[in-house]
């Protein structure tokens, strides 16, 4: 027989793997990201504030040391062609399980993109020179930033309008999308950060030259097995349609992960999910905690259905490309927003009431951002529609 996990059970498994209370966090970065899967990094404050919050006495310093000194986690393009800093071991499984076919897409994209532009005749023959030079220049001269790339290699320089008439339209640097082609397909990495803990202006690298080794081939099924068994281990139980959308595949392929790890069928409130062999037993719930998780935090991000987690807060929570905003978390649900003022405080917004108890815990947490950050002001990408800040 199915057994059935209701919301009560999947808010307590999520609680006991996801909980940040001062019992439940780790020591270091990189069992953060172990804990996670991987941690998003297309923010870049967002990644630091999801160490902080996992990561007991962090500092900012001891992620900027995983990254570049010591490179245990690699930031890498890879599901859903996002961002994330991925634990060092795990890089051959996302490369084979997800960004292969992130490079591959881009590729064909760019390719058509500059030839309907009228940029170049031959697409495909213009991106295999350029890839090849910039890989070239990176093997000679070593870690530079896109503009001195573009400067350096003339098939790199120009740009592309997009979006002719729309309210959306500009212009991209081929340079840049020739450097996503390339870092999706292992080539090269995001290395050194020339600007704050809160920005992105990276250098580029030869991945080979940053690790010290290429990236190891892995067979895409095997890969996508290993994804696959990490994914439910974290957040699982979860559905094909979670696991299509996380890992940014077909439902072809993640049927096939899930026969390759033995994952078993569970009955969630008449939907099909999915659990390791070894995760059918019940869990007891855990102590009330609450947490104060980043914009695209992992957590947020878990799922593609998040009614169980989210329920009515979508519209304020999430923007209409589907990116979540810095959450509230009240014993495995998100219960509102924060952003950060210009003067470094942290800005609550609930969207409930959740009693004297949890409004206390919340409170303290936030004193506990706010003295972290120092007055510091962070900047977020992908705030939650309910705290954006009026447009001046």
């Amino acid at each position: 027989m199915t057994r059935l996990i209701d919301v009560d059970e999947r808010r307590a498994r999520l609680a006991r793997r996801h909980a940040v209370t001062p019992a439940s966090r780790v020591t270091t970065v990189e069992d953060a990201a172990e804990s996670m899967v991987v941690l998003h990094g297309t923010d870049p404050a967002g990644l630091f504030l999801s160490a902080w919050a996992r990561v007991d006495g962090f500092h900012v310093k001891d992620l900027e040391r995983a990254l570049y000194e010591e490179r245990s986690l690699v930031k890498h393009l890879a599901m859903r062609r996002t961002l994330f800093a991925v634990p060092r071991d795990l890089l051959p499984v996302v490369q084979a399980a997800a960004s292969d076919r992130v490079a591959d897409a881009e590729r064909r994209r760019l390719a058509k993109e500059v030839t309907a532009a009228g940029f170049v005749d031959d697409g495909e023959r213009w991106l295999a020179d350029a890839t090849a030079a910039a890989v070239a220049e990176l093997a000679a001269s070593g870690a530079m930033t896109s503009t001195e790339l573009r400067t350096r290699v003339p098939v790199l320089d120009g740009s592309i309008e997009y979006g002719t008439g729309k309210s959306w339209a500009g212009r991209f640097a081929v340079v840049g999308r020739v450097l996503t082609c390339l870092s999706a397909a292992g080539t090269v990495v995001r290395a050194d950060n020339q600007g704050s803990w809160g920005t992105s202006r990276p250098t580029w690298a030869l991945m080979e030259d940053w690790l010290g080794a290429a990236v190891e081939p892995v067979p895409a099924a095997e890969a996508r097995a290993a994804l696959v068994a990490r994914w439910l281990r974290t957040f699982g139980p979860g559905t094909e349609v979670d696991l299509k959308w996380w890992l940014g595949s077909t439902l072809t392929a993640v049927r096939a992960a899930l026969r390759d790890v033995g994952a078993v069928e569970v009955d969630l409130d008449g939907r099909t999910g999915h659990v390791l062999p070894d995760d059918v037993d019940p869990v007891d719930p855990v102590d009330p905690w609450v947490a104060l998780l980043p914009a695209l935090d992992p957590t947020t991000m878990g799922w593609f259905e998040r009614d169980w987690y989210l329920g009515p807060h979508k519209p304020q929570m999430f923007d209409s490309t589907g990116n979540g905003g810095a959450a509230i978390w009240v014993d495995g649900r998100i219960v509102g927003g924060w952003t950060v003022t210009p003067a470094g405080d942290v800005r609550l917004v609930l969207l409930e009431d959740v009693g004297h108890d949890a409004r206390v815990a919340i409170d303290a947490e936030a004193d506990r951002l706010t003295a972290w950050l120092g007055g510091t002001t962070v900047g977020v990408r992908f705030p939650a529609p309910l705290v954006r800040e009026p447009r001046r």
